[in-house]
């Protein structure tokens, strides 16, 4: 498995964009990756990305390139249950064990 870069598609104006681009540049920081940040790219989630019940994207979604296939790793923020704030390191480990890497 060679993972070429991290494709994170957000939108600034979201409030959960911080949480991502925070999240997207510790992992390819990491994994040592270039990490390419695609504003309201809605094509290239609804082809790569997870999507509701209508069967439309949401942003933002974080994404890998491994080889020549785009994966989605981290499409939601988990939820601290106890502070019920995100949870960015719970966040980052399951972005990762999506790469099938564990830290």
């Amino acid at each position: 498995m060679n993972i070429k870069k991290l494709i994170l598609v957000t939108a600034k104006h979201l409030p959960q964009h911080k949480y991502f681009e925070t999240i997207a540049k510790d992992i390819a920081n990491y994994l040592k990756v270039p990490l390419d940040i695609i504003e309201e790219d809605y094509v290239f989630v609804n082809t790569y990305g997870e999507k509701d019940e209508f069967g439309m994207a949401w942003l933002p979604q974080l994404f890998a390139q491994i080889d020549e296939e785009i994966k989605p790793i981290l499409t939601r923020l988990p939820i601290n249950e106890k502070t019920l704030d995100v949870d960015l390191e719970k966040a980052k480990k399951d972005a990762m064990l999506a790469l099938g890497i564990t830290t």
